[in-house]
């Protein structure tokens, strides 16, 4: 063992996070630091203390409208029946908006409400009220008034009254300065160039972006190996030229993970573990008066405990009020099983299907970044419920619009590539509409249909009895439903192998022969249907397939175990060996079809998915994938 690495701890605390952030905002009370930035660059800054007008806005008397400044009392009298004529230069003067209003004139009369004669005379039918169409001194803004109070943050209306009242500089709150230490010798700067054993460092650059939004000022210190002397030395750097400090990865419990031990050396640790899930293995500690925050390395745990924990740093530095996101009640589309004792944070997909949100949850792995981008809500489970039933309500926090929900199509059942080229050419054609996909596999798919808490369901189930492809489940689980299946693609199902086909698979007899190694697709899904028709076809059975306990839950995950070495074979769909340029041997052409319910199908997002299909440019990006046929594609099979 190295010198370096230390006794490894034995647990982790299970503090309330709400506990933990009180005990760590209780400990910092940093004094604000002022200063003065040009009003034009201070869009998104903390006003630092209570910001007077200079000047009166408008600081003359000006004309609210093009026409003649006259004396008010002087057009007492005028009737359509009785005009009075006035003479330019002695009873008005010509006037444009916002020309200030000449020395013993207090009215002004609209342009289309004179009528001009010759020899600087005009006629009026109508008298002038007095102050009429005049913005007086301070109309907007009286000099000496409060134009923004203390702890407002500057927005680019506020900039426009700002320099308007004759403030050209703004005292502002300072930003606080996040220093962001990334940890770990198996860390690279991201490169195309990695090697097995390499992690590319990208949690940095997220980090970075959400301090900058919420006001922070971000400043990365570089990667850093897990010695513990180079981690120290850029804690105590950073702890004196920084207000926050962030280390990524460590913070666990492992004989690598330096960060609890360190931040204790050097200060004083608050809380090591919070009882959530992800995001437990945090540390909040401070070294001299300056709080520093040790983050998980997985993704998910860390984008989240950055939020729980540095977001109310820098608000609380900043005087302001931590943001909180719009709240949706949806109704659950699946199970959600939880642990006693943590809080859970699931990320969530939402559809707005039949007049209801329905939520249904991502992976819960604390590593898949794609889980947060892909999300349109977070459900948290309290630490004391064991979860939550299918159908149930619950509340979840939004991460994007309503609106954007609501016109989303939302997409269940068995994974293909083509879905994403379809999402991305109707974003084209509307930029607020765009599929959300569950890979769920042709049978949950379908069932989601016949439970409404789809809008649309992939499916390639093959009937053994019929030779038929998804008109006979849709028989028999569907015949009381009013739905249309839709022909999409006929695609090519086959042996995803490494190059060359180095153990020469053509059957699936070939695999279990060679006691080669299996990777599957999850229970329901159209290609585990279809590779156990193989083998009933070989007269074999599940258990003479190695690894057939492994899932996989798209065709890409199988070619990725593939082409890691993970497997030697898996079933799937060329356009996924194409992509990972993997080898492919035939074994069927399939259809794969989409099933709705008739009223989506009826519905403006039913058409626009259909027009997509139908179109050109789908068919030219589909053709680039290679591996599938667009015959009929369009046109309704019948069902009965």
């Amino acid at each position: 063992m190295s010198s370096n690495k230390m006794e490894r701890t034995i647990y982790l605390e299970d503090v309330p996070r709400k506990e933990a952030l009180r005990q760590l905002l209780h400990h910092f009370r940093t004094p604000r630091e002022v200063e003065w930035v040009p009003t034009i660059k201070a869009l998104g800054r903390v006003t630092a203390e209570p910001i007077y007008a200079h000047l009166s806005m408008p600081h003359y008397h000006a004309s609210a409208m093009d026409g003649i400044a006259v004396r008010a009392e002087e057009t007492f009298g005028a009737h359509e029946q009785r005009p009075k004529q006035l003479v330019q230069g002695e009873s008005f003067e010509y006037v444009d908006t916002g020309d200030p209003i000449p020395a013993g004139y207090n009215a002004v009369i609209m342009i289309e409400h004179v009528r001009e004669l010759a020899e600087g005379r005009v006629e009026i039918i109508e008298p002038a009220t007095p102050w009429q169409h005049i913005r007086p001194v301070g109309e907007d803004v009286v000099s000496g008034e409060m134009l923004l109070p203390q702890g407002h943050v500057i927005r680019p209306v506020d900039q426009g009254a700002l320099l308007a009242g004759g403030i050209l500089s703004v005292p502002v709150v300072k930003k606080p300065v996040v220093s962001i230490i990334p940890t770990g010798s198996e860390l690279v700067q991201p490169t195309v160039d990695v090697t097995p054993g390499q992690i590319i460092e990208f949690n940095g650059t997220v980090f970075a972006g959400y301090i900058e939004q919420w006001g922070g000022s971000p400043r990365y210190y570089g990667i850093v190996k897990d010695d513990p002397e180079q981690i120290k030395a850029a804690i105590l750097e950073c702890a004196e030229t920084s207000d926050i400090v962030v280390l990524n990865a460590g913070s666990s419990a492992g004989s690598e993970d330096y960060t609890v031990h360190l931040i204790s050396e050097l200060g004083e640790v608050f809380t090591h573990g919070v009882a959530t899930r992800p995001g437990k293995p945090v540390v909040l500690g401070k070294v001299g008066d300056t709080p520093v925050i040790g983050l998980p390395g997985y993704p998910v745990s860390a984008y989240l405990t950055l939020e729980w924990f540095v977001q109310p740093l820098i608000c609380q530095y900043l005087g302001l009020t931590v943001p909180s996101r719009a709240k949706l009640d949806v109704t659950l589309g699946r199970r959600l099983v939880s642990t006693m004792g943590s809080e859970d944070f699931v990320r969530m997909n939402i559809g707005y299907v039949n007049g209801k949100y329905i939520a249904n949850p991502l992976t819960r792995a604390a590593g898949v970044t794609m889980s947060l981008v892909r999300a349109d809500g977070l459900l948290i489970i309290p630490s004391e419920s064991l979860g939550y039933e299918q159908g149930e309500k619950v509340t979840l926090e939004l991460y994007k619009p309503v609106e954007t929900i609501r016109k989303s199509i939302l997409f269940s059942g068995s994974h293909d590539l083509s879905i994403d080229l379809l999402s991305s050419l109707i974003k084209e054609r509307d930029q607020d509409r765009q599929i959300i996909s569950s890979h769920t596999g042709s049978m949950a798919g379908l069932m989601a249909i016949k439970k409404g808490e789809a809008h649309v369901a992939g499916i390639h189930l093959l009937d053994e009895q019929s030779g038929m492809y998804n008109v006979p489940f849709v028989r028999r689980y569907l015949k009381d439903q009013d739905v249309v299946l839709v022909r999409f693609l006929q695609r090519e199902q086959g042996w995803i192998v490494p190059k060359g086909n180095p153990h020469h698979i053509h059957s699936v007899r070939d695999i279990v022969e060679q006691n080669l190694l299996y990777v599957n697709r999850q229970r329901g899904a159209g290609t585990r249907i279809l590779f156990d028709a193989l083998l009933a076809e070989h007269d074999l059975s599940s258990d003479d397939v190695r690894g057939y306990g492994r899932e996989m839950f798209s065709h890409l995950n199988v070619a990725a175990a593939v082409k890691e070495g993970t497997a030697d074979v898996g079933l799937g769909i060329y356009s996924a060996a194409k992509a990972l340029d993997l080898d492919f041997v035939p074994v069927a052409d399939e259809s794969y079809d989409l099933l709705m319910s008739r009223e989506f199908y009826e519905s403006e997002g039913g058409q626009l998915l259909l027009d997509v299909m139908v179109s050109e440019a789908f068919k030219i990006q589909i053709e680039q994938l290679g591996g599938y046929k667009v015959k009929d594609i369009g046109q309704l099979i019948p069902l009965l």
